[in-house]
């Protein structure tokens, strides 16, 4: 098995960035969403309703299985052998906490979808622009330590 694992490692590298940036592309455009939606339309309007299908939409059929196969080949890959010192690589625990991060934006997107198609948010454009760039920094974390390794 783990012959098999070193063997498909490029395939499972290659599937796992695949998913990370469509993961990331809608941990990008939710936070959007949500600010065009707060500013241009009023609560029980036709483009409020359409804003809602677009943010269901992205959260459910793009978001969440990007996050769910990131999570797969990302588990995979840690389980390559010869990838990861465990013992010494400090890197790996810093990019994990900031996948943790983005997970944790990931729900937190998706509670305040929930506000919206209830009609309950409170929060203005401003919050969200504030809140959009968590996936950002979360993203030079994670590429800093995947590619140059520093600690």
């Amino acid at each position: 098995m783990l012959d098999f694992m070193t063997a498909a490692y490029p395939w499972t590298k290659s599937l796992h960035v695949i998913s990370m940036v469509a993961w990331m592309a809608g941990l990008f455009y939710l936070p959007r969403l949500f600010v065009y939606h707060v500013e241009m339309a009023r609560p029980g309007t036709e483009m409020s309703e359409t804003f809602k299908v677009m943010e269901y939409k992205l959260y459910r059929f793009i978001m969440n299985p990007a996050m769910i196969s990131t999570y797969i080949f990302g588990l995979l890959l840690l389980g390559t052998p010869g990838l990861i010192d465990w013992g010494g690589d400090v890197w790996i625990y810093v990019k994990l906490a900031a996948i943790g991060v983005l997970t944790w934006f990931h729900h937190w997107l998706g509670r305040r979808r929930k506000e919206f198609d209830t009609d309950a948010n409170t929060r203005e454009g401003r919050a969200y622009r504030i809140m959009n760039e968590v996936p950002t920094l979360c993203l030079v974390v994670i590429v800093f330590m995947v590619i140059v390794k520093p600690f």
